[in-house]
């Protein structure tokens, strides 16, 4: 056997008393892209910020090419020619592309022209159209990881470790990412490709390491498996099949109606423009698009968060433009916020009291300002049976869930408090295959049950699955609004980067 470039053996990592690798053992040959696989907080990350010297290990021995080597910090991983491109961007907004790339490794007096020609035809070798000379905050996601990208090729790195590289880019940017990987790798080079989506393994990988609670659960080569069986390697059982329903191109009623909304802070450009649509009872509206483009701030002035310049907001015929955020709760608006942490719940508080917050003068439990702390603790309980949230009980901090349990308790506060219409903004983001199918049969469940449901996701695959038409953003404006059944991901993602729909036909 060949001895392989870079080679991991029995790994450990404790973190108090929890466990975050335990006797990994994994290699990775030149020429090979290498996919780590496996839910969220199965070690996957963990394991390779240990081989790019973020973390130390607490046991186990890293070996390049044969050799014992030491990787104490991100600079000894360098000096291996090592690279990490993580799943946030580490990027200087205000700098240029040159700026950014010889960040810390260049000394003395710098001879611009010199920089800018060299990272010109690096990206250029390698097929990058990228303004060397732009400032980051100039350009869009894609082309913000392909600096990223060319940060680890300046300092000619030759093993790429990239965690969830593809999470905010459209279908052709993925494509391009995934032509890089393969071109990559072709040089002699390595790649360590860290996901939780099958199909972009099966995509790129030569060769697949399933991880399940800081461990390997599998070691298989791409030909001798196939995304049945790394799902079931990845949570022990297989994933139920969900079933939209029928189309709903002829709805109910309308229950939402937004007509003319734009928002434009002060002296800044619209977040929002002139955004028309409607949602019947019954159907999933989704929202798809670069992250960005407005999605965020269409949820926060539908549940009152954000006041709107010009437009309309109507809920079942009522005019909501201008109320108050209370009252749109109590008019029965659900939302699901993208950052559970910032907006969905407050860590310090338990579970009953997040629930609360929701709805604090509600008379099942306020009564005249006196709280019954038992009936919130039974609601709460019997919440947490139906949603199928893993806690020790009612009183349980929410910062002691994971964060697909922490989802699942939004999840079923907003179900269960909402009225006819609830917002469902990035509601699997961050989370494994066993909680995403989870919260999609609560999606599922309240289309049934005839809700309005507005689903805003940047995951087309989840878009296709569960949506019965979809608007497509971009810089605040709607692209077009589409039965699903009309779309695929190529013209989805030409519009979502900015095509209009004659150019897209």
């Amino acid at each position: 056997m060949s001895t392989p470039f870079f080679e991991l053996k029995n790994i450990s990592k404790y973190f108090a008393k929890v466990i975050a690798n335990k006797d990994v053992s994994l290699s990775v040959d030149r020429g090979e892209v290498l996919a780590l696989l496996g839910e969220n907080g199965a070690g996957k990350s963990t394991c390779m910020k240990i081989l790019y010297g973020l973390y130390q290990a607490d046991e186990g021995e890293i070996f390049k090419e044969g050799e014992r080597i030491s990787i104490r910090t991100p600079r000894d991983a360098m000096r291996y020619k090592i690279s990490m491109i993580q799943q946030h961007f580490s990027l200087v907004s205000a700098h240029t592309v040159t700026e950014n790339i010889i960040l810390g490794n260049v000394k003395g007096k710098i001879n611009w022209k010199e920089a800018e020609n060299t990272i010109q035809q690096l990206a250029h070798r390698y097929g990058f159209n990228v303004d060397v000379r732009k400032k980051i905050q100039d350009l869009s996601v894609g082309e913000q990881q392909k600096v990223e990208i060319l940060k680890s090729l300046y300092l000619d790195a030759n093993l790429l470790i990239m965690d969830e590289p593809t999470a905010v880019l459209t279908p052709q940017e993925i494509d391009n990412l995934m032509e890089f990987v393969e071109n990559y790798s072709r040089k002699g080079n390595a790649v360590i490709f860290i996901t939780h989506k099958l199909k972009e393994v099966m995509h790129v990988a030569n060769r697949i390491i399933v991880m399940r609670s800081g461990r390997i659960h599998g070691n298989v080569l791409k030909e001798a498996t196939n995304e049945m069986e790394l799902s079931r390697m990845m949570i022990e059982h297989s994933i139920e099949e969900l079933d939209k329903g029928e189309d709903k191109r002829e709805a109910g009623e309308v229950c939402l109606s937004v007509q003319g909304l734009t928002v434009v802070p002060r002296n800044e450009v619209p977040l929002l423009h002139d955004v028309d649509f409607d949602i019947h009872k019954g159907e999933i509206f989704g929202i798809a698009g670069v992250s960005g483009n407005g999605q965020q701030e269409l949820c926060m002035t539908l549940c009152g968060a954000m006041k709107p310049t010009s437009g309309s907001i109507l809920l079942n015929n009522e005019d909501i433009t201008h109320l108050s955020i209370r009252k749109r709760i109590t008019l029965g608006i659900g939302y699901v916020p993208s950052d559970r942490h910032r907006y969905g719940m407050v860590m310090d508080m338990n579970l009953s009291e997040n629930m609360f917050l929701k709805a604090s003068y509600s008379k099942e439990w306020n009564n005249n300002g006196i709280i019954n702390r038992k009936k919130l603790a039974e609601t709460t309980s019997r919440m947490l049976h139906k949603y199928d949230v893993k806690a020790p009980g009612p009183y349980a901090l929410a910062r002691e869930l994971s964060g697909g349990n922490q989802q699942k308790v939004i999840v079923g506060r907003e179900v269960e408090f909402c009225g006819d219409f609830i917002i469902f903004d990035q509601p699997t983001r961050g989370l494994d295959l066993g909680a995403i199918n989870n919260v999609h049969s609560a999606i599922l469940k309240e289309k049934k049950n005839n809700k309005a449901i507005m689903l805003v996701s940047t995951e087309l695959s989840e878009i296709f699955a569960l949506c019965d038409r979809v608007a497509v953003f971009y810089k605040g404006k709607i692209q077009g609004i589409f039965r699903t059944s009309e779309l695929d991901s190529q013209k989805i993602g030409l519009l979502m980067a900015g095509y209009t729909h004659q150019e897209v036909v």
